[in-house]
């Protein structure tokens, strides 16, 4: 199912210390000014330590074409967060992903230059292995590539524009110790 399918357009709504308060359609959560909701990134390394990246496809609704973390997105409400970053992994890269980590969560909020849509999430990082590159969805995944997360974060200081700006927060989440989140949802 693509991600702007019926079931897939309405996100949890968070209030200002990420207590759920409800529900919302999830263009409308995305609009200028932004309402706070949950999501979700999904960091998958291999077995040399190497992080999967992603190209958004030009075709998405907000930060097109720029590359990012494994997969990100939205849990449905009242989805435990892993079974929505393990459905929407199966969903954009056909691969299923094995057990996932919780590492910790973090707030951001980032205007879309290219779109009239903004970010404004608390977003949990989810990390767990990979085997091989996958093929990935094309309405979804331009193209994807296996890089070492140290490398990922220096070319994420030269040249931002390329990355989506939640992918530096979310491989040092991803790489640092686990830390408990913010939110009182299902895991």
């Amino acid at each position: 199912m693509h991600e702007t399918d019926a079931g897939e357009s309405t996100v949890v709504v968070l209030d200002g210390s990420a207590a759920v308060i409800g529900t919302m359609e999830k263009l409308a959560a995305h609009g200028r000014p932004a309402t706070p909701h949950l999501a979700f990134s999904v960091v998958l390394f291999d077995a040399a330590g190497a992080t999967l990246l992603q190209r958004r496809a030009a075709t998405k609704y907000h930060f097109a074409g720029r590359w990012s973390n494994t997969c990100c997105s939205h849990p449905r409400p009242g989805e435990p967060l892993r079974v929505a970053a393990q459905r929407r992994v199966a969903e954009e890269l056909n691969i299923r992903c094995g057990p996932l980590d919780v590492r910790g969560g973090f707030w951001y909020r980032a205007e879309d230059p290219g779109s009239e849509f903004t970010e404004h999430e608390y977003d949990v990082v989810l990390v767990g292995r990979v085997r091989a590159l996958p093929t990935p969805n094309p309405e979804e995944v331009s193209e994807v590539a296996l890089r070492p997360p140290e490398q990922v974060l220096a070319d994420v200081r030269t040249d931002g524009q390329a990355y989506t700006p939640w992918l530096a927060m979310t491989l040092r989440t991803a790489l640092g110790p686990a830390q408990p989140i913010a939110v009182d949802v299902p895991l």
